[in-house]
């Protein structure tokens, strides 16, 4: 355990003065595996910022998300766009979204969570700003390509919010304190979705805009309320290597390969959802209402449910709860696909939110796992006469990497997602083709989460 820079004041907002002519709010003295630190100091003040994260984080997501609304009020007569390239629209701010996961997850490390909370919020009134002033018939595709593009910056929030969120924690509580954050943040997929439903059901179907403008000043006050309460960590600041020493860790491929099929299925349904109950059932969703009336229900119990995953996690161990929900999640794409083919319009909106849940469950739970990997490795380490203090710097440095890269790729994986629908439509009118991928997607990743982290004889033990 790191030793602290100076006593602990239980009675005094524990922010220390700014190091190296730094500028904003610094804690020096952090340590959450402290007892008596974290209910007489820690808990107060990381439970203030894990709330002023969830909303930034939320908003974040949903202007990610924007895409999978705004497509439902493209009629194709009006503006030109076939099946395909709304799913374009949707694939787009998925991949950027997932890029910018990376250097997000880094700035937390170089500019304290506070600050890159600021900014990163602050930065969502470009994707909403410019789509508010293109949005209208007549528009070019390759315009709405570029500002749905823009959106995926709400994309990278996730990261950074995790990785600052990870830090603030101790090791018994992160699967409870990151299922609450990520799933929080994932409620601004149907949050949004709720709101086009209303706009929809009010103004119609030529007012996008309304959307827009509803969220921009949602947008001011995630950045004013960091500024004004949030805190920085000095002990969240990774090693400028932290990043390529987790690239070399065999863990970060496992769990990156894990969470596409976790994550990447929450947001890449989320986005697509939609337009699948559109070309798939075209009769019962012939009007963007009718198609909106259902979309956000998935991604409500999704989010809603993720804090179980994680808490779940706590309880019984990452692994076995990540295994068994990807036999179920492959259930559930075989229920899908079997009512695809009958055409059976029930059971295929109950197996499309079953699998939302399911996803949900398997987000809390595979994040629950990364910190317990390379806390099983310090105890390791320490057990073979490792130094303690140094095995603890370790895993909390490669905890946050991992996050980062896992956030990414995950998220990469709502990009394959929304290709293999739009693959499939296209080749065969249905989406047969994609769902029957995702059921052998999963039962690769049940096999690799037994064979590496459940198997007797694995080298790590419980995580």
């Amino acid at each position: 355990m790191a030793a602290p820079t100076r006593p602990a004041q239980p009675t005094q907002h524990p922010v220390a003065e700014p190091r190296s002519g730094r500028r904003g709010n610094w804690i020096d003295d952090w340590r959450p595996e402290d007892p008596h630190f974290w209910e007489s100091t820690g808990r107060k003040v990381a439970r203030r910022n894990l709330f002023f994260s969830i909303f930034s984080e939320h908003v974040g997501f949903s202007v990610w998300s924007l895409w999978s609304v705004l497509v439902l009020f493209l009629p194709e007569p009006v503006f030109g766009i076939d099946p395909a390239g709304k799913f374009l629209l949707t694939t787009l701010p998925t991949a950027l979204g997932a890029f910018v996961r990376l250097p997000y997850t880094f700035a937390v490390a170089r500019f304290g969570g506070r600050n890159w909370t600021i900014v990163s919020a602050a930065l969502l009134l470009v994707p909403t700003i410019a789509t508010a002033v293109v949005l209208e018939p007549g528009v070019s595709f390759g315009t709405l390509l570029v500002v749905s593009c823009l959106a995926g910056v709400g994309g990278g929030n996730f990261a950074s919010s995790m990785a600052n969120i990870n830090a603030f924690y101790p090791d018994r509580l992160k699967g409870w304190a990151l299922g609450l954050n990520a799933g929080g943040g994932n409620l601004g997929v149907p949050v949004v979705q709720l709101v086009g439903l209303l706009v929809l059901a009010t103004a119609g179907a030529a007012h996008p805009r309304l959307i827009l403008w509803l969220y921009i000043p949602l947008i001011v006050i995630a950045a004013v309320g960091a500024a004004l309460l949030m805190d920085n960590l000095t002990t969240a600041r990774n090693q400028p290597r932290a990043m390529r020493e987790a690239t070399r860790e065999p863990h970060t491929w496992i769990m990156s390969f894990l969470y596409i099929g976790t994550f990447g299925s929450f947001i890449g349904f989320g986005f697509a959802f939609g337009q699948v109950l559109q070309n798939q059932f075209g009769g019962s969703f012939a009007t963007p209402l009718a198609a909106a009336s259902l979309t956000w229900l998935g991604p409500l119990l999704g989010s809603l449910i993720r804090p179980v995953g994680g808490s779940l996690a706590d309880r019984f161990g990452g692994a076995w709860i990540t295994c068994w929900n990807f036999v179920a999640m492959a259930v559930g794409a075989s229920v899908v696909w079997t009512a695809s083919r009958l055409e059976s319009l029930p059971l295929f909106v109950v197996g499309f939110v079953v699998l939302f849940v399911l996803s949900g469950i398997g987000n809390g739970s595979t994040y629950k796992m990364i910190p317990a990997i390379f806390r099983s490795q310090a105890l390791q380490q320490v057990a073979e006469g490792g130094d303690a203090e140094a095995a603890d710097r370790r895993a909390l440095r490669m905890s946050g990497a991992l996050i980062g890269i896992a956030g990414a790729i995950g998220a990469f994986g709502g990009v394959l997602v929304n290709l293999a629908f739009r693959q499939s439509f296209m080749t065969t009118g249905t989406g047969d083709s994609a769902y029957l991928a995702f059921i052998g997607f999963y039962v690769v990743c049940v096999a690799l989460t037994w064979a590496v982290y459940l198997r007797p004889g694995t080298a790590l033990g419980r995580v």
